[in-house]
């Protein structure tokens, strides 16, 4: 006997009033921690944890990074969508989750967050038995 499989829910969050640009919200999802930022009207939703040594990506700045270049000239880019981890300082895009410096093999999980006319919606693997939203201080 075969298990059925869990279709993606979408997930009420907020009123889209409640997540201004600059702002973030940490929400956890049965014991799941998710962190979603609204970057100049642009929202992502990324796990709140470092694979490195599990810092808290919330308290990561949003920033952008050097990218690829010409040898021997620094260009700076993707302003406002990168996270940085607190601790090490690994750098993250926010919307793929890919690694700036190891793109092919580390990570962080991304979730589709979109916004209706009135809220803000994540999508997840499975409804949630428990939900909270947390404001960041």
């Amino acid at each position: 006997m075969s298990t059925p499989l869990l279709a993606p829910v979408m997930v009420r969050v907020c009123p889209v009033d409640e997540l201004p640009p600059g702002r973030r919200l940490l929400i956890e999802a049965d014991r799941l921690q998710i962190v979603i930022t609204n970057v100049d009207g642009r929202l992502y939703a990324f796990r709140n944890v470092c694979p490195h040594q599990g810092a808290p990506l919330m308290c990561g700045p949003i920033t952008g990074t050097m990218v690829a270049s010409v040898p021997h000239q620094y260009e700076y880019g993707c302003d406002n969508e990168i996270v940085r981890c607190p601790l090490h300082g690994w750098e993250f895009h926010m919307a793929t989750g890919k690694s700036v410096a190891q793109r092919d093999t580390v990570s962080i999980k991304t979730y589709p967050v979109e916004t209706n006319e009135e809220h803000i919606l994540i999508q997840l693997p499975r409804q949630p038995e428990s939900f909270a939203v947390h404001t960041a201080r």
